[in-house]
């Protein structure tokens, strides 16, 4: 499984940002399996941040980011999103999908 990762970038306190993660290289159905998304903060360990349902109709977030992030997809085009609004600077963090496998990563910095 390749995840190709996309939509990190540097913003301040308070801003968004959209992150988007599309797989390819597999030969089973997507929709059958979930994805998470992790991250990891200089200096620190490796966090869980949310993940979603084969479906889509489940989600689940840790508490630092319950209420700011909203994790969706959408199967037809094998890619997830993760949405974060109100961004804080404790939320800066190299941010990976994972299925399976990881994806490369994609920087967030957020600045106050």
């Amino acid at each position: 499984v390749q995840l190709e990762e996309s939509g990190g970038g540097s913003v301040q306190v308070g801003g968004s940002l959209r992150l988007s993660c599309v797989a390819s290289g597999f030969d089973f159905i997507f929709s059958m399996y979930a994805m998470i998304y992790y991250r990891r903060a200089p200096g620190k360990e490796r966090e869980f941040v949310a993940g979603i349902s084969g479906s889509g109709s489940n989600a689940v977030y840790a508490a630092s980011v319950k209420g700011r992030f909203t994790i969706s997809r959408d199967n037809t085009a094998t890619t997830i999103s993760l949405q974060m609004n109100n961004l804080q600077t404790e939320d800066t963090a190299v941010y990976y999908c994972i299925m399976g496998s990881w994806g490369q990563g994609t920087q967030v910095t957020v600045s106050s």
